[in-house]
Parts: structure tokens; C-alpha cells; sequence
């Protein structure tokens, strides 16, 4: 019995470990073109630019900002969960969304599939707000 439960912690431990290893970055989608944002757009809206992480929840999430100027962004989203449930996704999807300023905040937002989507910083993270709930992104390189 003391063998079995060493080995069963030991696998939950070694899990944990290996866990980010294998969760990482999605293949990029062929037709990414990464525009540098110019040099005179504002500090707050060129630092949407880049390729973002989704912090642990329900779901998998990777995006990614590959233009953005003063009255659009081109962004990138990649989901993995199971949605609807019982179907398996992992899926990449392009969207076109607005830059828009609120209360002196730019945000950038699009109508998704199923429904309003919108990303605001957050410090230095990002977070997407929909009808169903806030994910929050990290920068990643």
C-alpha cells in the first residue's frame, strides 16, 4: 500500500511539473504577418500589439494582435476546450475589430460568433470580456 501511494504521488508531482511543457503555444496560423505597430501610435494601444497567452481556466486560449493602428486591429484567437460540450475544439480564427476609446481607455472589439467581444489592458495583462465571462492573457515572446 506505501508503494502504491508513493507512486501515485509521485505522478500527480511529476504532472505538475511537466504540465506547462506540454500545454505550450498553438502552431502559428501560415498566414500571420506580425506589422510592427508605427512608432507614433499611442504607448497604451501599441502595447495590445504581440502574441498573448490565456491564463489557466476552462479553456485553452492564445491570441494574437498582428496589426493594430488608431481604427482597427487584425487579431488571431486560438481555443481549445469543448464547446459545445462533448465536441472537442481547437480551432484558430481571424477577427477585424474596433479601436474604440472609452473613459479615456482604448479598447479593441469585435462581434464574435457569439456575441460582443472586447479586450482592454490590464496592467500588463489583457483581458477579453464577453457575455460569458473575462480571460485573462500574458504576454508571451
Amino acid at each position: 500500500m506505501k508503494t502504491f501511494v508513493v507512486s501515485a504521488v509521485s505522478i500527480v508531482l511529476v504532472s505538475i511539473l511537466f504540465c506547462p511543457m506540454v500545454m505550450s503555444a498553438p502552431s502559428m496560423p501560415n498566414d500571420v504577418q506580425m506589422v510592427q505597430p508605427d512608432p507614433s501610435l499611442p504607448k497604451e494601444l501599441a502595447a495590445f500589439w504581440g502574441k498573448w497567452d490565456g491564463l489557466p481556466g476552462v479553456d485553452q486560449y492564445f491570441l494574437i494582435v498582428e496589426k493594430i493602428d488608431e481604427q482597427k486591429a487584425s487579431i488571431y484567437i486560438w481555443r481549445e476546450g469543448d464547446y459545445p460540450p462533448g465536441t472537442p475544439l481547437e480551432i484558430w480564427t481571424k477577427h477585424e475589430a474596433k479601436v474604440i476609446m472609452v473613459r479615456g481607455k482604448y479598447i479593441l472589439s469585435f462581434q464574435g460568433p457569439l456575441g460582443d467581444v472586447e479586450y482592454t489592458m490590464k496592467g500588463d495583462h489583457l483581458a477579453s470580456t464577453t457575455k460569458y465571462g473575462t480571460v485573462q492573457f500574458k504576454r508571451v515572446p
